[in-house]
């Protein structure tokens, strides 16, 4: 797909000026020209054009919460030798045995087993030569010298490779480096995994009105939006730098932009919309920018915008009300940020919706659901403002213009 730097395909708009980060009201201001709003399924598939970011090799243990730039194989059988499953001892045939000696996991050579004999082992210790069956400490009795019990041919032995060959694939590119996949890796013989470079992402916070602790005054509302980016862009494979604050400003706005030229992609809650303290599509049109996305046809969340800077990096611009740019984040930055890193995409699932809820005849309604039982139902309490339907919801629904019952995709929320 054609684009900049990275990837993300062009459509050249001349946009306008654009919203705050707290629930603020809008400002008059006289008409502006307006481009047409792009459908939501088109916008997403707009961010997700983005070419996968560079790729580095790091330390098993450093690589969590990146994701794999290639498939992790086995570098050698697993086990990779015949060993022991069990505590006990390891004979080569029907008994009763003699104790001939002992083979401790790492400590200890294996060398062989007779007939007749019965080799005390640990579990994970190779079984001595010859050995065709392992009997368990509480399968067995002593009488007389000897140690009776019962035999089964190849009972309680892992065989050489039984559980991984060499060169099998165990985890496969674009999956995310979690705590099981690093054990895993390195239990197959990794002691670097090539990885995507986590995108670097700056967050400017708009709003002259926003308060940033405590309780707003008159006129004043709380920041909701950036306590919740950072986590969400971690969620979705990014490393957010500390939110920082702008003034309802032009010149603020376009120096911050300009002084966050080490990320990779830029945030700007707020501004995107088109009020007299909208700055953000003004910025971006004196610098250059290209709009991929100027408005999204949903509901909340219509006031967003991708756009990509001279230098080839993006911006995404999200609305000022909290759950309006929760909507926008999951529209627009997951599915950028997800191609930044080549991240395989976890789609929430397609459901069935209660009756309940009523489609918009032309925007996609994003909604917040629970699950009840067998069913998916609206939580409420999802007005553009106000994160509380969200914080109460397993997923969000993305309810097509002039929906009439069939199923709906669900977009995941974050869950840590």
């Amino acid at each position: 797909m054609a684009g900049g730097p990275h990837g993300l395909q062009s459509r050249r708009d001349p946009g306008d000026g654009s919203g705050g980060c707290g629930a603020r009201p809008s400002t008059p201001s006289a008409p502006r020209p307006a481009t047409a709003a792009m459908p939501w399924r088109l916008a997403r598939a707009m961010a997700a054009a983005a070419t996968p970011l560079d790729v580095l090799d790091l330390p098993v243990e450093d690589a969590g919460g990146a994701v794999l730039a290639g498939p992790v194989r086995a570098r050698a059988d697993l086990p990779a030798f015949d060993a022991a499953a069990m505590d006990g001892y390891a004979v080569a045939g029907p008994g009763p045995w003699r104790p001939a000696g002992r083979v401790l996991a790492g400590r200890t050579a294996p060398g062989a087993v007779g007939a007749g004999e019965a080799v005390e082992i640990g579990t994970g210790a190779p079984v001595p030569y010859g050995t065709r069956a392992v009997v368990p400490y509480e399968a067995v009795t002593c009488a007389d010298g000897r140690l009776h019990g019962p035999f089964v041919a190849g009972r309680h032995i892992r065989r050489r490779g039984e559980d991984c060959r060499a060169d099998t694939k165990v985890v496969p590119a674009g999956s995310v480096v979690t705590p099981v996949v690093q054990g895993l890796a390195a239990s197959v013989g990794h002691d670097l995994l090539r990885v995507r470079r986590r995108p670097r992402v700056a967050v400017l916070v708009t709003g002259d009105e926003l308060t940033f602790s405590g309780l707003p005054g008159v006129g004043r509302v709380r920041d909701a939006i950036g306590p919740m980016l950072p986590g969400l862009i971690d969620w979705v494979g990014g490393r957010a730098a500390p939110p920082v604050r702008v003034a309802d400003e032009r010149a603020s706005l376009a120096t911050a932009i300009a002084d966050a030229g080490e990320a990779d992609v830029v945030v700007v809650c707020g501004s995107s919309s088109r009020g007299a303290a909208d700055h953000l599509r003004a910025v971006l049109r004196a610098s250059e920018a290209e709009f991929l996305v100027e408005g999204v046809a949903c509901r909340p969340g219509h006031p967003q915008l991708l756009a990509r800077l001279a230098d080839g990096r993006p911006v995404v611009g999200l609305p000022g009300n909290p759950y309006a740019a929760l909507v926008a984040a999951l529209t627009l930055l997951a599915p950028l940020l997800g191609a930044l890193t080549g991240r395989l995409a976890a789609g929430g699932g397609w459901v069935r919706l209660d009756s309940r809820v009523t489609a918009h005849p032309v925007d996609t309604r994003v909604v917040a659901v629970r699950r009840e039982g067998a069913k998916v139902v609206p939580v409420g309490r999802d007005r553009p403002g106000l994160l509380w339907g969200a914080a109460l919801a397993d997923a969000l629904a993305v309810v097509p213009p002039g929906w009439r019952g069939e199923e709906v995709e669900l977009l995941a929320l974050p869950s840590r």
